[in-house]
């Protein structure tokens, strides 16, 4: 095969088509994470009651005590007291209680197959992907580059593509500057 521009940027994104579509609808989630985020999908809700509760009754013991009694299985994160309500983080579950009333529920998150690992590519930090991310990188840059030589004439990168191409980066800026 002969190393060309065309060859290059052809099978350069053959290798990362997989990685392209995930990206794609994975970031598609995470931008819209607050409607619908496939890590953290509402499972079950369960309703609850208790007696009215004070803050100086919200101690360790208590949030131990409470997830014994509820039978919440699932590791602890944090929980907090803001005005007149309480609010328990577990990693699938959350809790929200009225102290007055002592009325509450308890949220139970699943992950989508699939879709919640998907949206897993844009956070994860772990070596192995760290350095795939940068070959993914230096790929996506290979068939940005390889990409403007490929036609000639009248659309060439460099009688219409140039233009076409600071558009594309003049447009991210105003966002980031402008409207954010």
């Amino acid at each position: 095969m002969k190393l060309t521009s065309r060859n290059t940027h052809r099978d350069i994104a053959y290798f990362y088509v997989g990685l392209i579509i995930a990206f794609s609808i994975s970031g598609l989630f995470l931008n819209h994470r607050r409607v619908f985020n496939p890590s953290k999908y509402t499972y079950n809700i369960r309703e609850i009651q208790l007696s009215p509760l004070t803050k100086a009754q919200v101690t360790d013991n208590f949030i131990q005590e409470f997830t014994t009694k509820f039978q919440v299985q699932d590791e602890l994160r944090r929980f907090q007291v803001a005005e007149n309500e309480l609010t328990i983080s577990y990693t699938q579950n959350d809790v929200k209680i009225d102290m007055a009333t002592g009325k509450g529920s308890i949220v139970t998150y699943r992950t989508i197959p699939l879709l919640g690992q998907m949206t897993q590519l844009h956070k994860d930090t772990s070596n192995w992907w760290i350095y795939y991310s940068d070959i993914f990188s230096i790929g996506m840059l290979v068939i940005a580059f390889t990409g403007m030589f490929i036609e000639k004439g009248k659309n060439s990168f460099k009688n219409r593509g140039l233009k076409l191409a600071l558009i594309g980066i003049i447009f991210p800026l105003i966002f980031l500057f402008l409207l954010s």
